[in-house]
């Protein structure tokens, strides 16, 4: 039998499939994948350090810049540790279009995740551009409501910035109306995609018991098969008042992956329908108007408070020592914990998967570093 001597490969950091800035050492046997050594660091810029110099309420645009696709979570993952750590009460309408922003938010991640990674498998154009026509038009709203399309920095301790006005309620349901044909369409032209097929069933494969080893989150772990999910697992805002589903997967591939952020999508358009329905009028305010936004100040003590974002488990640690800084910040990003189960995913499969494998986890480099 042959031997080949093994050859180590340095993919990135300047790589168009690293998603970002990331470098992988790869060892390879032919073109078997034998080790992988994830380097991290290269946008470090000091994000937890400076959450504990700025005010509490300059951390929230600075939120805005760790998972750049997914603002308006990251703002009320911090927003929610704050509130906990000063006891802040959030009025109810303003819990009502937070969990509006997130699933909105959770669509366009998805929508977009997937055509990314349909563009690393080589069905190059159709399906990220699907996934970027939809994700502009729930960009439109959120520039409506925010001024801005990516950087929101949309919450405030104790509500939103801005209420959600007649318009944007219209805007939203002509959007919704389209929603479901788009899913139908994304998903029919995919699972008859035979590139889809051939590179992602029985690829990259997580196990169950692998998946909670790494304490993965998000549709990662659900594609393993593990119905976790904070919205249901610990409730939060007023997702205890929703019906929807958990969607898994069973074999934990990259497919399986896949599949579950399709039917995610599909549930997410239901929190939205439901939300819409029982949206409180505005006689109880956006914002508690009691909270001194620009210098707050929590009593000494600690919070954590998590919310469930598209990439998983987002989570905010804070330390109080009475001062209008935190004394301690530090982020749970999912991206970055996601991340570190790729080695075990990659080994025995083809080089040419890791790029594929990599995709299915979906991170942004800006929440992996900080």
């Amino acid at each position: 039998m042959l031997k080949t001597e093994e050859l180590q490969i340095n993919i990135g950091p300047q790589h168009p499939s690293t998603h970002g800035v990331f470098r992988m050492l790869v060892t390879v046997d032919g073109e078997t994948l034998v080790d992988l050594k994830p380097v991290f660091g290269y946008l470090h810029r000091n994000h937890e350090q400076l959450g504990e110099v700025n005010t509490y309420l300059q951390n929230m645009p600075f939120t805005d810049r760790l998972d750049y696709f997914n603002s308006m979570v990251n703002n009320h993952a911090y927003a929610r540790a704050v509130e906990t750590l000063a006891g802040v009460e959030v009025p109810e309408r303003a819990q009502y279009i937070r969990v509006i922003m997130d699933e909105l938010s959770r669509i366009l991640n998805h929508a977009t995740a997937m055509g990314f990674m349909l563009g690393d498998m080589g069905a190059w154009q159709t399906a990220l551009l699907w996934g970027m026509r939809e994700r502009e038009k729930i960009l439109d709203m959120f520039e409506y409501v925010s001024g801005a399309r990516m950087m929101c920095n949309y919450c405030r301790f104790g509500g939103v910035v801005r209420d959600i006005d007649d318009w944007f309620i219209t805007e939203l349901k002509k959007l919704m109306q389209g929603l479901p044909h788009y899913f139908d369409d994304f998903e029919g032209l995919l699972l008859n995609s035979e590139i889809l097929l051939a590179r992602a069933r029985n690829i990259g494969v997580l196990p169950k018991e692998l998946a909670l080893a790494y304490s993965v989150t998000g549709p990662v772990l659900r594609g393993s098969g593990v119905a976790y999910d904070i919205r249901k697992a610990e409730p939060y805002a007023v997702y205890d008042r929703f019906k929807f589903k958990v969607p898994v997967g069973t074999v934990g591939d990259v497919y399986d992956r896949f599949l579950v952020r399709i039917a995610e999508m599909r549930e997410s358009y239901k929190i939205l329908e439901q939300a819409l329905e029982q949206l409180p009028d505005a006689t109880g305010g956006f914002i508690n108007p009691k909270v001194k936004q620009q210098s707050l100040k929590a009593p000494a003590g600690e919070a954590y408070a998590r919310v469930e974002s598209p990439k998983g488990e987002l989570g905010f640690y804070l330390v109080s020592d009475g001062s209008g800084s935190a004394y301690r910040y530090k982020v749970r990003a999912p991206s970055f914990i996601n991340l570190s189960s790729l080695a075990d995913m990659c080994k025995g499969y083809s080089i040419a998967d890791v790029v594929v494998i990599l995709g299915s986890i979906d991170i942004v480099m800006g929440e992996v570093d900080r």
